[in-house]
């Protein structure tokens, strides 16, 4: 038997009167309601009720045992209301996984308008490059840029994010101004560092529209962070090939100069991904339709 059905019972014996006022309403018969209770009593191996024809009442252990119960089944009947209630509108804490370019570029300005509209929300953001698993890492939610790889949680586009080649005025004084990407093959180019090996094959969308070129790039230094590249290029260490977001500020500044302007920005696609459930949370679904609004690919 269940024994939180069976202790669920036993309360309403205690409150009804007898096996037949508790069975009342209940869809069990007297006799299943005294089964429950035997059970208790042999869980206990003690005597809950005294119970003659005319009349029950409660044993010392009876009593102390029927105030646990009320305790435990107040407890879980709070929880089943706390749980509708945060089903019923976003509350709670949301954990969401977010590349450090992009959380600090792109999700971080837009984030107070979310927590504005949500107040009993608590946002718990990590930024980091690495790859992480939603199930074993304890996330709500990741946001992942670039090709995504068959993993069966359910992925919703966001805005494309572009990519420039650039590199510091003064590492292109020393080293000359590359003017196409086929030029890469002969210049020290800095590329990002993933658990896979460094990112070495670079792609520009061509003018015409008809393909791309795939350039082989060579280097001295491989970095496993965006922002340590963006470092490293204003150090004058070499090309980078980065999300034009991180760039934007050292590119106005003349910090950076971006290379083949006239040659289309390549973009890596942007998802934000969750695990598939019938009953997503509100606190979820309202976060994936915020970032559809401010960061998707119409906004």
């Amino acid at each position: 038997m269940d024994r939180f059905t069976s202790m669920a019972m036993f309360a309403r014996v205690v409150e009804r009167g007898s096996f037949a006022a508790a069975a009342e309403g209940s869809g069990m018969t007297p006799t299943m309601v005294g089964n429950h209770v035997r059970e208790l009593e042999r869980r206990l191996r003690g005597r809950l009720l005294n119970r003659t024809t005319r009349s029950q009442s409660l044993t010392e252990l009876g009593r102390r045992y029927h105030a646990r119960c009320l305790e435990i089944l107040a407890l879980v009947d709070f929880a089943e209301l706390d749980a509708r209630e945060m089903q019923a509108s976003p509350r709670g804490r949301l954990r969401v996984s977010c590349p450090v370019t992009y959380g600090t570029r792109a999700l971080i300005p837009v984030l107070a308008s979310y927590l504005d509209r949500h107040p009993e929300v608590q946002v718990e953001l990590s930024l980091n490059d690495r790859f992480v698993d939603l199930v074993e890492d304890g996330f709500d939610a990741a946001i992942r840029v670039g090709v995504l790889p068959d993993s069966g949680l359910i992925a919703r586009p966001l805005r494309p994010s572009p990519r420039i080649a650039c590199a510091s005025p003064a590492y292109l004084a020393r080293h000359g101004h590359p003017q196409v990407p086929a030029d890469l093959a002969r210049h020290n180019c800095v590329a990002f560092m993933y658990p896979s090996g460094p990112e070495r094959d670079w792609h520009f969308p061509r003018p015409d529209g008809k393909g791309s070129a795939r350039i082989a790039v060579r280097g001295r230094l491989d970095v496993n962070g965006g922002l340590a590249l963006r470092e490293a290029a204003l150090a004058g260490l070499g090309v980078i090939f980065q999300p034009q977001m991180m760039l934007q500020d050292d590119l106005d500044a003349g910090r950076l100069v971006r290379l083949f302007p006239d040659w289309p920005a390549p973009s890596w696609p942007v998802q934000v991904v969750y695990l598939p459930d019938i009953h997503v949370p509100p606190k979820l679904e309202s976060f994936i339709a915020f970032l559809r609004e401010t960061l998707g690919r119409n906004s």
